[in-house]
């Protein structure tokens, strides 16, 4: 079984991360969507509604598990037997910042490779933080996330 782990912050998850995941289950049999707790980030959802969100919003595909941890991705990886890390990249200036980041974890571990997907040009403008702005400025955010997100950001006004 080739095993990978997607990693990300996913506050909250978007279509364009469902579209990269679903690019990634047509090489790998099995995805993890980790979510990578970085406690000096400041997240709209907590980690446990993150992990219902992404449950929710993938519950159709098969392959796919969702989990978080606070330590190195590339640790997590190796323990889950992954061979990969899956990472998209939106623009030119996801580049640096994915190369270096690529370049650490082949440090840490050189068998867990990292693969990369391009965004589609429709989500090349799509971030969680992108998200998160448009929805408090009473923008309609449907067409850009799962429904899931949708009823976390209602739940959360109540």
């Amino acid at each position: 079984m080739r095993i990978a782990v997607y990693p990300g912050s996913f506050d909250p998850i978007t279509i364009g991360h469902l579209d990269i995941l679903r690019r990634a289950l047509s090489i790998f049999d099995k995805v993890i969507v980790l979510i990578a707790i970085n406690p000096k980030k400041k997240n709209v959802f907590s980690v446990e509604e993150r992990i219902k969100i992404i449950q929710e919003a993938t519950k159709d595909l098969s392959g796919v598990e969702v989990d978080s941890t606070d330590g190195l991705t590339v640790n997590y990886a190796k323990k889950a037997g992954a061979v990969a890390l899956i990472r998209g990249l939106r623009a030119v200036t996801d580049f640096e910042y994915e190369f270096q980041l690529s370049a650490a974890n082949t440090f840490a571990d050189s068998s867990i490779e990292t693969v990369f997907f391009m965004s589609r040009k429709e989500t090349t403008f799509i971030s969680s933080s992108t998200i998160n702005e448009l929805y408090e400025g009473a923008i309609d955010i449907s067409p850009l996330v799962p429904t899931a997100v949708l009823e976390a950001y209602k739940r959360k006004k109540k």
